[in-house]
């Protein structure tokens, strides 16, 4: 025992560099664990059982296991912290209400004919104290058109309007993304549609501030690059300025997606860096060409400063979004580490910059942003300070000829981009249920392409633009912005280009990720004690089949997968939107058929009655499910209530249906949310049963009786 304790302690000792690294960790486990645990009274327990072996730590004197302790402990109150703070009303049920308003933010979505507005209420009609006080409302189709023709109307403008309002949707599937979390950090507590008319009370007045005419100049900005490039390449230059993404049609947005470019349509780290780096660059070598400058004052850091500038002003002319944001962050705190005189990029930087963030916005931990940014960093920065990296990745002195050099830049940026797509796939495929196979391919194709071709001639662009030359100026770009796209639809057409996997259970995700952090951030031989965890978390990744059956969260609808693995839906009519999101979450497609094609399912108009099986043809069970509004015969729906294991309907169902097993009407999926059944197992899975008494849940009132 002595010799095996000697040896960990030398182990560890070894390590002794690496343990700040693991301070963003602690913190970041103290934020997750504050989501996970759905009751109050758990997350006290945990922060009085964190609080008293920190501070036993501290009496033993064990100084970093009492330093990650209390860090994992300061991780749960910044996430109680942050949700106290961002504390609203959110709308308990759906309901019709007339407001008067202000225009917070206006969303054009060209590409979904969709328009959507941030609304901060001023008064509502009736006076109820459940009413939130900032919602966000979609228009479509012809309505957003004439509002978006509407002279005055936009950020700022005073409004009347009637909405139909309905409380933050939860995740469309469980496991899947919770929208409602997002909208509660946010401040927004309902989401709805216009109804009827939308009355401007007052025009937009003149920009007050920098934030209201930046806000102004990035809409005005991207209207004339769009009209300076037609079709997606217009609406994706755009992007890259100002990240508006509404104009990107569903099909360039697909291609994109599938072909592993995703994170190019979101300005990001690659975006700023070149901002920042270019800029450094630029005014070094110009501040260089004066040698009494030179001479007398540091230009390194008078660079580094233009540099931060340039960076700032690219973030809010950006719009100042979560990701925009934290990759600034991030690059002035790795500036800041350069004028003291760090290594430029370091593991210890980039957790510093993730400490700093979580600290601050705990809940972005959550969102696949902010993993995938820190993510593909950290395994190319850990590749680059391993012994194998520093052995044969970095540069090599001596007289090799250009060839050789050729070839090895190419083999590095080959295993650049295996080391990035190996840590990004897995968070790809639980958050997104597809990853791009080709993604390694297309980024080396794209990248160097958008570092030196896109943003560059955007700046050129933008420099035309403003002289009066924007309709000339900013073709070069579009030009390059169309070679980026012919890339991604030919990669995303190629045999196998996207991989599927069902909705990932947490426990297999969560597997990875420690796999993958204690990989990264050991540098001696104790990583390897992370490839068992890798291990346990692709076979839980990949061992849970998909659900059988699939409910939405109101009832009205209703999904199977058939033998084929397709999806059949209850109703004739289901928005894409959900179809979409349900066939990845069950890597599936829909079939286009319905439950009236389903052998021994029996259908008319108001609802259908009968057996239902999954793919693999066992597990049958007697389902009925509502699909009108019309009221049932109480003499025909009794029998077929207590014959059926299973009710699902969007109302709530009165006393006396009573089904074998389970009922799920409105109450019901109130509570539980969207529900997935496994039929083979009779395991059933709730949205919301986890949810707990999270705020973003929403107070809930009782459904009036039938």
């Amino acid at each position: 025992m002595k010799r095996v304790a000697a040896r960990l302690t030398a182990l560890f000792e070894a390590e002794r560099e690496t343990f700040p690294l693991w301070l963003p960790v602690a913190l970041g486990g103290g934020i997750v664990s504050w989501f996970l645990l759905p009751w109050q009274t758990q997350r006290l327990g945990l922060a009085v059982a964190l609080a008293g072996l920190g501070l036993a730590l501290l009496v033993l004197r064990r100084r970093w296991p009492a330093a990650l302790v209390l860090v994992m402990l300061t991780g749960l109150m910044a996430a109680e912290w942050r949700s106290a703070r961002v504390a609203h009303v959110v709308l308990p049920v759906r309901t019709v209400a007339t407001m008067t308003a202000r225009i917070e933010a206006t969303e054009p979505r060209q590409a979904r004919d969709q328009l959507r507005l941030l609304l901060a209420v001023e008064q509502w009609d009736v006076a109820d104290p459940q009413l939130p006080a900032r919602v966000r409302l979609t228009l479509r189709g012809a309505a957003a058109e004439r509002v978006l023709a509407t002279p005055g109307l936009g950020a700022g403008a005073r409004i009347r309007a009637r909405a139909m309002l309905s409380p933050p949707a939860g995740p469309a599937l469980p496991g899947g993304y919770d929208i409602a979390r997002s909208l509660w950090f946010d401040g927004v507590g309902a989401t709805g549609l216009i109804a009827g008319d939308l009355v401007l009370l007052n025009a937009v007045p003149a920009p007050e501030g920098v934030t209201a005419w930046l806000a102004q100049a990035r809409l005005a900005l991207a209207a004339r690059i769009r009209a300076a490039v037609a079709g997606d390449a217009g609406a994706v230059a755009a992007v890259f300025v100002t990240g508006e993404r509404g104009a990107v049609s569903l099909d360039a947005a697909e291609a994109v997606r599938n072909a592993g470019l995703a994170h190019l349509l979101s300005i990001s780290g690659l975006h700023i860096a070149v901002v920042v780096g270019g800029d450094i660059l630029m005014v070094r070598r110009l501040l260089a060409l004066w040698p009494w400058l030179a001479l007398r004052l540091p230009v390194r850091t008078l660079a580094l400063g233009a540099g931060a500038a340039a960076g700032l002003i690219y973030t809010l002319l950006a719009g100042g979004e979560v990701p925009t944001v934290r990759a600034m962050l991030a690059t002035l705190i790795v500036l800041i580490g350069m004028v003291a005189g760090r290594e430029a990029i370091s593991l210890r930087l980039l957790a510093t910059a993730a400490f700093v963030i979580l600290l601050v916005r705990p809940e972005v931990l959550l969102e696949p942003s902010f993993q995938m940014s820190f993510a593909a960093v950290g395994a190319i920065i850990a590749l680059y300070e391993s012994p194998y990296g520093k052995r044969w990745l970095a540069p090599q002195e001596g007289g090799a000829g250009w060839l050789t050099q050729l070839a090895r830049g190419v083999g590095v940026l080959l295993v650049t981009g295996l080391a990035a797509e190996l840590v990004l796939s897995p968070i790809a495929l639980f958050h997104f249920q597809q990853s791009g196979l080709y993604g390694m391919a297309a980024n080396l194709l794209a990248i160097p392409l958008t570092t030196f071709g896109i943003i560059p001639a955007l700046g050129i662009g933008l420099l035309g633009d403003m002289i009066g030359l924007g309709s000339v100026s900013y073709l070069p770009a579009g030009w390059l912005v169309e070679a980026l796209l012919q890339i991604a639809a030919t990669i995303s057409a190629w045999p196998g280009a996207v991989a599927r996997l069902p909705v990932m259970p947490g426990l297999g995700f969560g597997a990875l990720v420690a796999g993958g952090l204690w990989l990264m951030l050991w540098q001696t031989r104790i990583r390897l004690a992370g490839l068992p965890l890798l291990v346990m978390g692709v076979v839980l990744a990949i061992g849970r089949p998909p659900a059988d059956l699939l409910i939405s969260h109101d009832g009205r609808h209703v999904a199977l997968r058939d033998a084929s693995g397709d999806l059949v839906m209850l109703r004739p009519r289901a928005g894409a939107f959900l179809q979409e999101t349900w066939g990845s979450g069950l890597a599936a497609k829909s079939s286009g058929r319905t439950f009236d094609s389903l052998v021994g399912m029996d259908c008319s108009r108001d609802a259908c009655f009968g057996t239902v099986r999954g793919e693999d043809g066992k597990g049958g069970l007697k389902l009925l499910a509502t699909r009108s509004r019309d009221w049932l015969v109480r003499a025909d729906m009794e029998p077929a209530c207590a014959a059926a294991d299973l009710v699902v309907s969007e109302r709530e169902l009165p006393e006396w249906c009573q089904p074998k097993w389970l009922r799920l009407g409105r109450h019901e999926l109130d509570t539980r949310g969207a529900v997935a059944i496994w039929l083979a197992r009779g395991r059933i899975l709730g949205a919301r049963d986890d949810l707990g008494d999270h705020p973003w849940g929403g107070a809930r009132r009782e459904a009036p009786p039938v």
